[in-house]
C-alpha cells in the first residue's frame, strides 16, 4: 500500500514537472512574441489617416471637384464677355465690281439684358443695293438695346452665372463628402488589416501552446503516465490551432496588400505596407480623440453639415430653373436704338441719324412655358422635401450610431468577464488534471471556448471600430 501511494505520489509530481514546463516554455513563447512586436514598427491610425487625406488619388479626385466647378463659373462669366465681330463680301465679275461690304461691330452685353454695340460699315460697288449705301468714308454707329418683359430682369446668361456661383459652392461640399467616403474606406482597410494581425497574433499564442502540449504528452506516455489516446486528443487540437494560424495568416496578407492600396507617396507612387508594419495597439484609446469625435455627444448641429448644404445649393440652383421659366411667360419684346454718322462728323451729334428698331413675340396660349413652370415648381419641391429627409435621416442616424458606442463598449465590457470566466475555468481544469480528475479532452474544450470568447473581443473591438469610423463619415468633419 505504501509503494503503490508513492508511485501515485511520483506520478502527479512528474505531471507537474512537465506541466510547469509547459508553462516556462509556454511564457518563453510569450517572451518570444513581445520581443518580435517591439522589434516591429508601430504604425499608427493617425499617420495612416494623413498619409491618405495628403497623397491618395481618391482625395485628389475630389480636389477636381472644386476646379470643375470653377471652370463652370468661369464659362458661366464667359457669356458676358464683349464680341467682336467683322463679314466682308466682294463680288466682281466681266470686268465690273459689283459690290465690295465690309461690316464690322463689337457688342457688349451687360447684367441685366441691355446691350451696347458698336459698329462700322463701308461698302462700294457699280451694283450696291441702294439700302447699303453708306459715306464715302464709312458710315460708323453706337447704339443700346434693351429688354422689356422677358429678359429684363433674368435671362439665360443671367441665370447661368448664378447657378455658376452656386456651382462653386457645391464643388467645396461635394469635395469634402467625397474625401469623407475615401477616408472611410480607408477606414475599413486599417481596421481589417488590425483584425487580422490581431487574430494571427492569437492563433500563434495558442498554437505554440498546443505544441509545447503535445510534447509533454509525449513523454508522459512514453514513462506509461498517460494512455496513447491522450496523444491523439491533443494532436486534434494542435492541427486545429495551426489551421487556424494558416488561415488568418493567409487573411492578414490579403488585408495588408488592400491596405497598400490606400498608401501612396509624393508624385503619385503607390506603396506597399512592410510586414515589419504593426497597426496601432492602443487604438481604442485614441480613435475618438484622432477623429474629433466627443463620446458624449449624442446630437449633431446640422447648420454647416456639406451633405445638408449641397442639398440646399441645389435647391437655389433649381429656385434659378424656376425664375427663369416664369420669366419667359412675360412677352418678348426689345428695343433698339442707333446712332448714325460718317466717322469725320461723329462728335456732333445730330438727332435725326439713327437708326430704331422693335421685336415683338408672344405665344397666345402660352402651354409650353406654363408646363415648363410647372415642371420646375414640381423638381423644387421636390428637393425641398428630399432636404428635409436627409436632415431627418442624417440626425437619427448620428444618433443610432451614438447608441451603437455605447452597446458596443457595454457588449466588450461583458465579453471581457466572460474571457475571465473562461480562463478561471481552463486554470482549474488544468488542476484538476495534475491531480488526475480531468483529462486532455476537457482542457481542450475550456481552451476551445476561451480562444473563442478572444476571437469574439477582436471582432467586437473591429464592429466598435468601424462604428467610429462610420460616425466620422455621418459627422463630415474633416
Amino acid at each position: 500500500m505504501q509503494k503503490k501511494q508513492t508511485s501515485k505520489l511520483s506520478l502527479q509530481q512528474k505531471l507537474r514537472k512537465y506541466i510547469i514546463g509547459c508553462g516556462l516554455l509556454w511564457l518563453m513563447c510569450f517572451t518570444g512574441i513581445a520581443q518580435a512586436q517591439n522589434a516591429n514598427q508601430e504604425f499608427t491610425y493617425d499617420e495612416f489617416l494623413g498619409i491618405v487625406k495628403k497623397y491618395h488619388p481618391l482625395v485628389k479626385q475630389a480636389n477636381l471637384i472644386v476646379s470643375a466647378s470653377q471652370a463652370k463659373l468661369l464659362k458661366a462669366r464667359g457669356y458676358f464677355d464683349p464680341k467682336i465681330s467683322a463679314d466682308f463680301y466682294k463680288k466682281r465679275f466681266d470686268d465690273k465690281e459689283y459690290y465690295n461690304l465690309f461690316n464690322g461691330n463689337l457688342k457688349v452685353p451687360t447684367w441685366y439684358g441691355v446691350e451696347f454695340k458698336a459698329a462700322f460699315d463701308r461698302n462700294q460697288g457699280e451694283y450696291l443695293n441702294p439700302e447699303n449705301y453708306v459715306p464715302e468714308d464709312g458710315l460708323a454707329s453706337i447704339g443700346v438695346s434693351v429688354p422689356i418683359g422677358q429678359g429684363l430682369w433674368i435671362n439665360e446668361r443671367m441665370a447661368e452665372v448664378k447657378k455658376g456661383k452656386l456651382y462653386r459652392q457645391l464643388g467645396d461640399y461635394e469635395r469634402t463628402l467625397a474625401v469623407m467616403d475615401a477616408l472611410f474606406e480607408a477606414s475599413e482597410a486599417y481596421l481589417d488589416w488590425k483584425q487580422q494581425y490581431e487574430k494571427v497574433m492569437l492563433y500563434e499564442r495558442f498554437y505554440h501552446n498546443a505544441l509545447e502540449r503535445q510534447q509533454w504528452i509525449k513523454k508522459a506516455i512514453e514513462l506509461g503516465e498517460l494512455s496513447p489516446i491522450d496523444s491523439v486528443e491533443s494532436g486534434i487540437i494542435l492541427k486545429t490551432r495551426k489551421l487556424e494560424r494558416d488561415q488568418a495568416e493567409l487573411k492578414l496578407t490579403k488585408s495588408r496588400l488592400h491596405l497598400s492600396n490606400y498608401l501612396w507617396a509624393a508624385d503619385d507612387i503607390p506603396l506597399e505596407l512592410s510586414e515589419k508594419m504593426v497597426p496601432e495597439e492602443n487604438l481604442k484609446d485614441n480613435m475618438l480623440d484622432v477623429l474629433g469625435i466627443n463620446p458624449m455627444a449624442t446630437e449633431m448641429n446640422l447648420e454647416n453639415h456639406p451633405k445638408l448644404n449641397a442639398l440646399s445649393t441645389k435647391i437655389d440652383m433649381k429656385e434659378v430653373d424656376r425664375k427663369l421659366k416664369a420669366n419667359k411667360l412675360l412677352p418678348k419684346l426689345r428695343l433698339n436704338y442707333n446712332y448714325i454718322a460718317a466717322p469725320n462728323y461723329f462728335n456732333n451729334y445730330n438727332w435725326d441719324d439713327y437708326k430704331i428698331g422693335a421685336s415683338l413675340s408672344f405665344p397666345i396660349l402660352l402651354r409650353k412655358e406654363r408646363a415648363e413652370v410647372k415642371i420646375a415648381e414640381a423638381e423644387l419641391n421636390n428637393a425641398q422635401y428630399g432636404l428635409q429627409f436627409q436632415r431627418q435621416t442624417l440626425q437619427n442616424k448620428v444618433r443610432s450610431k451614438y447608441a451603437e458606442l455605447e452597446s458596443y463598449q457595454s457588449q466588450m465590457g461583458m465579453n471581457m468577464d466572460l474571457i475571465a470566466d473562461y480562463k478561471q475555468m481552463l486554470d482549474a481544469e488544468v488542476r484538476l488534471f495534475e491531480l488526475g480528475e480531468s483529462s486532455i479532452f476537457y482542457i481542450n474544450t475550456r481552451e476551445n471556448k476561451l480562444v473563442k470568447a478572444k476571437v469574439t473581443q477582436i471582432e467586437l473591438e473591429n464592429t466598435y471600430f468601424l462604428i467610429v469610423a462610420d460616425l466620422y463619415r455621418a459627422l463630415a468633419k474633416i
